[in-house]
């Protein structure tokens, strides 16, 4: 077993007891991290025993959420049977936590009908980020959707009236309501939708593989599921729509159903390449 560890760095790890070539992993080895791999063509991965699906050219994506355990464990396995198990260790973060108290519980705890409506709403988005098509955009890199100030952040949790809430997934960059938003990469719209409950106006696109971005609070909606879009076209304009405390766009990424930083894919360690 040979252990890697690295974070907001490019990572490159070469194994040369593979006949068929070497591993590399680019990306943050981090909580909320996304990181690339490539392999030998024809080699099987899996994290932490559950398969990775491998592209024909021997590349793939794996994704890592707020609270990973530090300790992960990468198996791949040669077309001629050989094995090599790598623990990698994420980088253990640390997150924002606000606490307002003295909150009216109206406030907190939401009426019984925003259940009902919830359940409709959360089961399109989970349908549309379990999608693993064939797209790999997410291999080309991520652009932020929109030009603005960052106004929120990955991982930061409100505690209200002593009850935690669920952490903030995404990385909200705000400007004047109308700004245009584009795909941070190219990819299909899988939904698209201008009045959710929380989301307001939103947009989910798939780069493939169980990679989707989510763009939410939008004001317009200027795109129809099924549609191609490219790296940096225009999807939607910025709102306050949904929960908004103001004009802004949340842009989340999921790998599948796991959540990460999109501050973690913009950095030009994601994209660029050194040898270790």
């Amino acid at each position: 077993m040979r252990l890697i560890s690295g974070f907001g760095v490019l990572l490159l790890a070469c194994l040369a007891a593979f006949d068929a070539g070497a591993l590399v992993l680019r990306g943050s080895l981090a909580q909320g991290g996304l990181v690339i791999g490539t392999v030998a063509p024809g080699a099987a991965v899996s994290l932490n025993g559950n398969p990775v699906r491998v592209a024909p050219d021997g590349r793939f994506v794996i994704g890592f959420g707020r609270d990973a355990d530090v300790s992960q464990t990468l198996l791949v396995k040669t077309p001629d049977g050989k094995a090599e198990t790598l623990s990698l260790s994420l980088e253990q973060r640390e997150f924002q936590i606000e606490r307002v108290d003295g909150l009216p519980p109206k406030t907190v705890t939401p009426p019984p009908e925003y259940y009902e409506r919830r359940k409709i709403e959360t089961g399109l988005v989970r349908e549309a980020r379990k999608v693993s098509s064939d797209l790999m955009d997410w291999a080309v890199g991520f652009q932020l959707p929109a030009k603005g100030r960052i106004s929120g952040v990955y991982g930061s949790q409100r505690i209200l009236n002593g009850e935690p809430r669920s952490p903030h997934y995404g990385l909200d960059v705000a400007a004047p309501t109308g700004t245009p938003v584009g795909a941070p990469a190219a990819g299909i719209v899988r939904l698209a939708r201008p009045d959710f409950l929380l989301e307001g106006g939103i947009i989910i696109i798939d780069h493939g593989y169980g990679v989707s971005s989510t763009l939410m609070h939008l004001n317009s909606v200027d795109v129809g599921e099924g549609q191609m879009v490219a790296q940096g076209e225009p999807v939607g304009t910025l709102g306050a729509t949904g929960r908004a405390s103001g004009p802004h766009v949340d842009w989340r990424i999921n790998w599948f159903n796991t959540r990460i930083d999109p501050a973690l894919v913009v950095d030009d360690a994601f994209v660029s390449e050194v040898t270790k």
